[in-house]
Order: structure tokens, then C-alpha cells, then sequence
């Protein structure tokens, strides 16, 4: 069953509920001598520039304002596995990364989730690729986050992409992914490029949502004094005096 209000192929697991899908036991955690797993982390934090909220011409000028901003740390992984044919995981078994974070200190530990041979029989096909929450500050900890998968092709670049439509809500042991993320048959074709020496690169971009902070001030209005309006004794002063005038009116007898 599809989950509401959420991507096409994107499942949980490691939560049982009739609208999602499980796989019960651990993951697996040791691979065959023949596979080389690399990884690297990236990560920066994107801060909302604060400043007074600019008011449009026609919207009304309040003496006060309020800006909230939302605080989201961006970090990415890329994941390297060698000999990718040489996988021996079959359907539902999984590799698994390490573990990474946003920096040294983070609390929150994440790692890929990948079942080469596709998670169940509907996806035997494909690989199913997932973002996994392996630890947090405590078990009831829950935090909200996006991301983005792709593959890395013989030319470093990304290729075959897919992304969270919304932050999706983390706890301690839950992932979300994409059951059928790419075509078995379509990665390992020498001519898409996606395979160059039996290397399968996986790069992973994770929005965290932090916290939220509001910040208020007070609306600086400029009150207009709107001078008088002397129009009429200009024309009058421009009438009775001849100064710089270049017409002369003669009213015959």
C-alpha cells in the first residue's frame, strides 16, 4: 500500500504497520572479502538571512514583525562499492554503510541501506535504496529530513536521481528510501556508463530540519508632513508681476 501524502516507491521499514512495509531481523553488517566499501561526507549548514520582512506597496504597514526562520543543515555521502557484481546478497538481504553524521558532534548517526537484489518480489528487479536513522540521542528522539539519492557515472557525474517530495519524520531504527530506485538490468549495461570497473558509486544529500527561530522588532515609519499647496498665489504672484515675463498685453482706449 502506498503511504498518503508521500513519493511513489517510498517505504518504511523496520516499523510494522499495515500501511508500510517490514523486514524483520538485523541488517547485515559484514560483506564478502571481495567488496570494497568507501565513503565520504560533506556537509554545511543553510541559515536564513535575518532582516526586517519587506512590506509590498499596497500592504498595510504594522508597527511591529515577527520572522521565523528555520534552521536546515545540509550535508551529502558518497558511497563506493568495488566489484559490484561479486555481491552475493539475495533478495531482502542488504549492505549497509558506515555510519556518518553532519559533523563530529552530531548525535544523529545515518547510514545507506542497499539491497542489490531488489527488497521484495515486487522490486526483484531493481535495487532498493534506503536513508536509515541508526542512532539518536535517545530512542524517542524524532527528527524531520529530506534526501536525495543518486549514482555517480564514469564521468563523477550524478545520474539517475531521486529525491524526497517533503521531510519525512525520523526515529531511532526507522529509514525511508525508494523500493525501486534503478533497473538491475539497466545498471549493469556497460553502455549506460554506471558500472566503469565494477564500481558502483552512491552519492546521498540529507536536509536536516533544525530548530526554529523567531526573531521581532518594531516597524520604523516615517511620517510624511505634506507641505501647503500655494498654487493658486503662484499664479497670482506671476499675474501681477512683470519679472521674466515675455508677453506685454496692450488694451486699447
Amino acid at each position: 500500500m502506498m503511504l498518503p501524502d508521500s513519493p511513489q516507491n517510498i517505504v518504511v521499514v523496520r516499523a510494522p504497520s499495515p500501511s508500510v512495509h517490514y523486514i524483520a531481523g538485523s541488517m547485515i553488517s559484514d560483506t564478502s572479502s571481495t567488496i570494497l566499501l568507501t565513503q565520504n561526507i560533506h556537509q554545511h549548514t543553510t541559515v536564513s538571512t535575518v532582516q526586517q520582512p519587506m512590506s509590498a506597496l499596497n500592504q498595510p504597514v504594522s508597527e511591529s514583525w515577527c520572522l521565523t526562520s528555520v534552521k536546515v543543515i545540509k550535508f551529502s555521502f558518497h558511497w563506493t562499492i568495488n566489484n559490484f557484481s561479486f555481491c552475493r546478497e539475495e533478495m531482502g538481504e542488504a549492505l549497509k554503510s558506515s555510519s556518518f553524521s553532519a559533523n563530529a558532534n552530531d548525535k544523529l548517526k545515518w547510514c545507506l541501506r542497499l539491497n542489490p537484489k531488489g527488497l521484495d518480489e515486487e522490486s526483484k528487479d531493481y535495487l532498493s535504496l534506503y536513508l536509515l536513522l541508526v542512532a539518536a540521542p535517545n530512542s524517542k528522539c524524532e527528527t524531520r529530513a529530506k534526501f536525495k539519492f543518486s549514482i555517480l557515472n564514469s564521468k563523477g557525474d550524478e545520474t539517475k536521481a531521486m529525491e524526497s517530495q517533503r521531510a519525512y519524520r525520523f526515529v531511532q531504527g526507522k529509514d525511508w528510501g525508494f523500493k525501486k530506485f534503478i533497473r538491475r538490468d539497466f545498471l549493469i549495461d556497460e553502455a549506460n556508463g554506471l558500472l566503469p570497473d565494477d564500481k558502483l558509486t552512491l552519492f546521498c544529500e540529507v536536509s536536516v530540519v533544525a530548530d526554529s527561530v523567531n526573531f521581532s522588532g518594531q516597524t520604523q515609519i516615517n511620517s510624511l508632513k505634506i507641505p501647503e499647496c500655494h498654487l493658486s498665489d503662484d499664479f497670482q504672484s506671476l499675474l501681477d508681476t512683470p519679472i521674466y515675463s515675455d508677453v506685454t498685453l496692450v488694451c486699447g482706449h
